[in-house]
């Protein structure tokens, strides 16, 4: 049984390495339009970009979307999140799935997996998903945040560093063992409700990983292995060629 959840996509204009991300042309639309066309696919109840740029708002309206218009002056994503629920004023139990603007190859039935996760574990505030670590290179890519959980999938710990380690020096079983963490949630709407309340964490500012805010406040996230290959963001020019060859690959040729 489908568990009925609202999408929200948090879309910036300001990217340090890539400015103007969610309206660069993507396979002749903006990137924004097939994050958007992505959780439309999910099943979703409702999809809304949140952003903080007319621009972005006006390219989402064209399209038939919802945009909620939000503050400039967010830390995350979360708080951006936390701000369009509060607007929104949905209810505590409401599952909400977060869909970041670069995220044009997300498969939707991730969406659908997060979702049904968290309503699946009433005690967990959060659920996210978890992929094998590909190579050595990715253990050691501080980019690829790693992630151990409990025999329950309760996550324990987030990690830019190649973690577990093994202290023997075996890199097959430390490969063996890793998880990397895959940049998709679903939260219940009571939690980013209180999310910018909860202090900041000072392991958060070493690894520059919010939901480690939420792991030092006692908070359950819940982690699974993803259902099927997850699809890579774009965060550098070299990304969005990828991901328009991608797309293309993808795409029936017109008869």
């Amino acid at each position: 049984m489908s568990t009925p959840f609202t999408v929200i996509i948090p879309a910036r204009y300001g990217s340090t390495r890539l400015p103007g991300k969610p309206l660069l042309a993507l396979a002749g639309e903006p990137v924004i339009a097939h994050v958007w066309r992505r959780a439309r696919d999910s099943g979703a109840a409702r999809v809304i970009v949140a952003t903080d740029d007319e621009r972005i708002a006006e390219t989402v309206t064209d399209m038939a979307g919802e945009v909620c218009l939000t503050r400039a002056d967010h830390q995350s994503g979360t708080d951006r999140l936390a701000e369009v629920v509060a607007r929104l004023d949905l209810p505590a139990e409401a599952i909400v799935v977060n869909l970041q603007g670069d995220e044009p190859l997300m498969p939707p039935e991730l969406l659908k997996q997060v979702a049904n996760m968290l309503a699946a574990e009433p005690r967990a505030a959060i659920a996210t998903l978890a992929a094998p670590v590909e190579d050595i290179d990715m253990l050691h890519d501080p980019h690829a945040v790693k992630l151990i959980a409990d025999a329950e999938g309760r996550a324990l710990y987030f990690s830019r560093a190649p973690i577990p380690w093994d202290r023997e020096g075996a890199p097959a079983k430390q490969l063996q063992a890793a998880r990397r963490h895959l940049g998709v949630y679903a939260y219940r709407a009571g939690f980013l409700q209180r999310y910018p309340t909860l202090p900041p964490s000072p392991l958060e500012a070493l690894e520059q990983l919010e939901q480690l805010r939420a792991l030092a406040a006692g908070e359950w996230i819940q982690v699974a292995e993803a259902a099927v290959e997850p699809g890579h963001g774009i965060d550098t020019a070299a990304d969005l060629m990828t991901a328009e060859a991608r797309i293309r690959a993808l795409t029936p040729p017109e008869r």
